[in-house]
């Protein structure tokens, strides 16, 4: 129907019968999305959304995923901040003081791009110590369940239309865009499907879901390669569905490959 501000103290009151004078006609399924507190970083001007933990069935719960998104499992994870965008060049740049994406032309406001796992983590190493806080890479179980608007069974990150939520080697024009021109999903992230891929914290498993713990589980103890996810503006569109599972090697850099940040609450 549409979208409202909300607040501490506030409440929405919904005349239905005003909108719909004529009532329905049989069953009737509502849904109610809220997307999380968020607070702006002053150091880069990161906008972070606070993402309500809960439980999920983790993997491929739409089908036409691969081995390694299977056996759909149960996974609970504790509240968290997601970024609102993939990190910008414009803030890479006031961290780190260069700019090593290959589109730098398209502007401050588009993903850093050719940074590897190292780069993300000297990046945030910098960012803690001038702001006293704990950014982090998300893992990957954090960064699903925030894609699927809360451990919601969508194919892509905010819903079912792969257009109007990403940037895919089909609409994209073979090149990255800046952040957030694409619809947000149910919590109010980002271009969590497509545009760059993006780092998460963990090892990549193959067959780590047959073993996962339930709760905030943290990927193998060790491994040869580090998580990716989401899809990026090169692949096709089956790359960009929310349970989609990638990796690469922590020195790896290309000019599909971005991150975004994660915080744990009370910093």
């Amino acid at each position: 129907m549409g979208k409202l501000k909300t607040g501490k103290g506030k409440r929405v009151v919904w005349n239905i019968l005003q909108d719909f004078p004529r009532g329905f006609r049989g069953a009737v399924d509502w849904e109610l999305t809220t997307s999380g507190d968020a607070f702006k970083d002053a150091a880069t001007g990161m906008e972070m959304i606070f993402v309500k933990g809960g439980c999920y069935q983790m993997g491929d719960t739409v089908g036409g995923g691969h081995s390694d998104e299977k056996p759909v499992h149960e996974v609970c994870v504790s509240d968290f901040y997601m970024g609102k965008y993939e990190v910008t060049q414009r803030q890479w740049q006031n961290i780190m003081g260069g700019n090593p994406s290959h589109f730098s032309s398209c502007g401050d406001n588009c993903p850093v791009e050719e940074v590897s796992w190292n780069d993300a983590h000297d990046f945030i190493e910098k960012l803690n110590s001038r702001t006293g806080k704990r950014y982090r890479l998300p893992t990957e179980a954090e960064w699903e369940y925030a894609a699927r608007s809360g451990g919601k069974s969508e194919k892509y990150s905010g819903g079912n239309d792969v257009d109007a939520v990403a940037w895919y080697g089909s609409n994209s024009g073979s090149r990255t865009h800046p952040v957030g021109q694409k619809q947000p999903n149910g919590l109010g992230l980002h271009d969590m499907s497509g545009n760059v891929w993006e780092w998460c914290q963990d090892w990549y498993g193959s067959s780590y879901y047959n073993q996962s713990p339930r709760d905030n589980p943290g990927g193998p103890s060790s491994g040869s390669f580090r998580v990716v996810r989401g899809g990026c503006w090169s692949y096709f569109a089956a790359a960009a569905r929310a349970s989609v599972r990638s990796w690469r090697g922590a020195v790896y850099r290309v000019d599909f490959l971005g991150f975004r940040l994660a915080l744990p609450p009370g910093q």
